[in-house]
């Protein structure tokens, strides 16, 4: 289990908090895509992501740290010696968290190990059958999930090795994700009327309730990834919200430039897009880099949401490649760019402060992040596909997946 450490009151309870309001920004998600849908699907929704905080809740702990985060093998995944927290205890494992019980930094990691397959539902949104994505969400967070986590934060994955920065997910959790949504939303076909028939969302304050809930929780995710309360977590709380920012004031003003009009769902979507596009960076960049990066972030994803989707006619319901995995690999690069020693001792400096190097190694992990998930999502696709089958009839998409799948309505028997 390493060594033993000295436990900080202050650190620990931080990264709790931090845990908590990651946590948080799951229902945040749920909420964020429930309100993008039709209401015969928002419950749908709903289950997708709470089911998560439940399926891989248990997951995390009979088995799926330890494939994470336990003692390495072949610098690829973390075996089983770790399985049902054994050896996972009160004292601080310094490979990770030297100042917090290993259990506290354990259960902080569940919690991105719950949002990340929470993410890619909005892919196949409204045509999914619960049975097939059930099974299909847990055979990706096993063998997607959980290997990447090992290589770019396990002790002794590949690219923790090869120096590789990502402070809080940018390629374990948005690239993965938003690459894996690509394959299946182009894999279970578009929704039935897609695109000719317009299917606008049918309830924006829920898309902006929950916008602020991910933003809010977003600080935990990033900050309380400093594993202390400490100056590296104060910088990653400060440039999340200045990305985010940056980021939802571009795409307003792109949409009210060449659209005549900004919107409240652009907004809301550039905001998301600078919190997953800083994600990677918070731990390594100041705030005037942050500014940049958000800008990227929403010019960026405003054309992969626009122009990309459009151009090559997949149905993406709710835009996961588009902002989670553009952003994702486009923070993932900016960290090799703009990073700074003087920010965090831990990390190195970026291309634009005298280290090439590090460019190149984000775009080692950013492709092999991309070839990864996107080949294994398709080979378990297809498994599902055939053994469970993973889109429901025809009749049962005109239903609503509310009635079809959980036979429960969310306002009252209406279906439009």
């Amino acid at each position: 289990m390493g060594g033993s450490g000295s436990i900080n009151a202050g650190d620990t309870a931080f990264v709790l908090m931090g845990a908590a309001l990651v946590l948080l920004m799951t229902p945040g998600l749920a909420l964020f895509y429930g309100g993008m849908v039709r209401r015969k699907n928002v419950l749908s929704i709903l289950m997708q992501c709470f089911i998560f905080m439940c399926l891989i809740g248990v997951q995390w702990v009979l088995f799926g740290y330890s494939l994470a985060f336990g003692p390495d093998h072949a610098h690829l995944f973390g075996g089983l010696s770790w399985a049902g927290l054994r050896d996972v205890g009160f004292a601080p494992n310094p490979d990770y968290a030297a100042t917090i019980p290993h259990q506290a930094f354990m259960i902080f990691q569940a919690m991105f190990a719950i949002i990340t397959p929470a993410l890619f539902i909005g892919a196949f949104a409204e045509r999914v059958k619960f049975s097939g994505f059930f099974a299909f969400a847990l055979l990706w967070s096993i063998f997607v999930y959980d290997p990447v986590a090992h290589w770019v934060w396990g002790a002794g994955g590949w690219l923790r090795n090869l120096g590789v920065l990502d402070f809080a997910g940018g390629t374990v959790v948005h690239t993965s994700a938003g690459i894996s949504a690509l394959a299946l939303a182009v894999l279970i076909g578009k929704r039935k009327g897609y695109p000719h028939q317009p299917i606008p969302p049918h309830n924006l304050p829920f898309t902006v309730m929950g916008t602020g809930l991910l933003w809010f929780g977003w600080f935990g995710f990033n900050a309380a990834s400093a594993l202390a309360a400490n100056e590296v977590a104060v910088n990653a709380f400060v440039v999340t919200n200045t990305a985010s920012a940056a980021a939802g004031l571009t795409w307003a003003l792109i949409e009210w430039i060449y659209r005549g009009k900004p919107t409240m769902l652009g907004t809301a979507s550039g905001a998301v897009a600078g919190l997953a596009t800083i994600t990677p960076a918070c731990g390594f960049v100041g705030p005037l880099p942050a500014i940049i990066i958000g800008i990227a972030a929403g010019g960026f994803c405003y054309l992969a949401v626009t122009k990309v989707k459009a151009r090559f006619g997949y149905d993406d319901s709710l835009d996961v490649f588009g902002v989670h995995c553009v952003g994702g690999v486009l923070g993932t690069l900016a960290a090799g760019l703009f990073a700074e020693k003087v920010i965090n001792a831990a990390g190195n400096n970026g291309l634009f402060f005298g280290n090439p190097r590090q460019f190149l190694v984000q775009l080692v992990a950013v492709a092999a992040v991309l070839a990864y998930a996107l080949v294994v999502s398709i080979i378990f696709y297809l498994i599902t596909n055939k053994v469970i089958g993973m889109r429901v009839e025809e009749r049962e998409e005109e239903e609503g997946l509310d009635l079809s799948q959980h036979r429960e309505s969310a306002y009252g028997g209406e279906s439009e």
